[in-house]
């Protein structure tokens, strides 16, 4: 599984790089048939204006999650949050 993060209007560090990589790399113990992660951090001009969209490629069906937050940090979990759940739900349906 590739993650591939993109940032726009700034440079993302290597230190928010490595954080990005190390939630999103758990996702693949919920649904196994991940293809590719496409991480894109932007700033925008409102008060929580870090934003994360995080699309995950898995076959037949891709997931997008994006989230404001005060910091890139706080974004990423919270998408990583939901698309653990989503991807449980996903697995729970093929299974049935």
């Amino acid at each position: 599984m590739e993650i591939r993060v993109q940032s726009i209007k700034f440079d993302a560090g290597q230190q928010l790089l490595d954080f990005v990589e190390k939630k999103l790399s758990r996702l693949p113990k919920f649904y196994d048939e991940i293809t590719s992660i496409d991480v894109v951090l932007s700033l925008l001009p409102e008060h929580q204006n870090k934003n994360v969209k995080v699309h995950v490629r898995i076959p037949g069906n891709d997931l997008v999650v994006e989230r404001n937050a005060k910091t890139f940090e706080d974004a990423v979990v919270d998408c990583a949050d939901i698309l653990k759940d989503k991807l449980v739900r996903v697995k729970e349906k093929k299974v049935e």
